[in-house]
């Protein structure tokens, strides 16, 4: 969407502080021995406290209230009473949801516990990869340059992207214009951030995959052979430094 007013700019913001409160409260709830079922149930309440309604359950009648997805999955894990979170899991979970007309989305992957398994790294790079893409987005910025500046920041840290997912316009409906803000340089899109815009800007990296595939269960992707990280934030494009939105979640901490 493309804000139009001081009303818009509230909305977003009043549901961007949901989503990214709920996210950081979820991260900090999480523990070894819980299912994902018990952290999504945790995540809708915290939802329903500030009158949110889930934006996947909402959009696309997704089974559970936010998106929890391990290890090698690298996006919209279905919360299970069968999925025990275990010491070292690389966890990503997304939360985005719908208030008064206005979405927002958010996400972010951390190591559960104690980095046993030395997934640390990516999680980092893939937090620092995003920040510096959003510190280079204002008006007039072509978006296949900010997917060409994560996919070489990417390689540099010795990772991957994942090319076959995107970030997306956001603020009306969960996905909006642009449909693909991708991970890497598409010299096809000649579209520019817009001023006063709405986007949710995503970065997928994994550990040797470069696609995303259907677990087989209709909702979840994974990273044959690999592990991933997401992180993901809504801001508003402005001529100046973008406005990070969901800024009250933990991964900028």
């Amino acid at each position: 969407m493309s804000l139009a007013s001081q009303e818009d700019l509230v909305g977003m913001q009043a549901i961007s502080e949901i989503v990214g409160l709920t996210l950081k409260q979820m991260q900090a709830y999480a523990q070894p021995g819980m299912s994902t079922k018990e952290l999504d149930q945790y995540g809708r309440k915290l939802l329903e406290q500030g009158g949110a309604r889930s934006a996947p359950k909402l959009a696309y009648n997704f089974p559970g209230w936010t998106c929890i997805s391990l290890n090698e999955e690298v996006c919209h894990g279905i919360p299970s009473h069968r999925r025990i979170l275990k010491e070292g899991d690389l966890v990503n979970i997304d939360v985005s949801a719908e208030l008064n007309g206005y979405w927002s989305d958010n996400g972010g992957s951390f190591v559960l516990g104690q980095d046993i398994h030395q997934h640390g790294a990516l999680v980092e790079a893939s937090k620092q990869i995003l920040a510096k893409a959003i510190s280079r987005i204002k008006a007039g910025v072509r978006i296949a340059d900010i997917g060409g500046l994560i996919e070489t920041e990417a390689k540099r840290s010795g990772y991957r992207v994942i090319k076959n997912l995107a970030g997306h316009g956001i603020g009306r409906r969960l996905h909006e214009e642009p449909h693909e803000i991708l991970c890497y340089y598409d010299s096809s899109n000649k579209g520019r951030f817009r001023k006063n815009s709405v986007v949710a800007i995503e970065t997928f990296l994994s550990t040797k995959a470069s696609f995303a595939h259907d677990k087989g269960d209709g909702w979840t992707l994974v990273a044959r052979d690999s592990f991933a990280a997401q992180h993901e934030h809504t801001i508003v494009v402005t001529e100046g430094d973008p406005i990070i939105l969901t800024s009250a979640n933990q991964i900028w901490n």
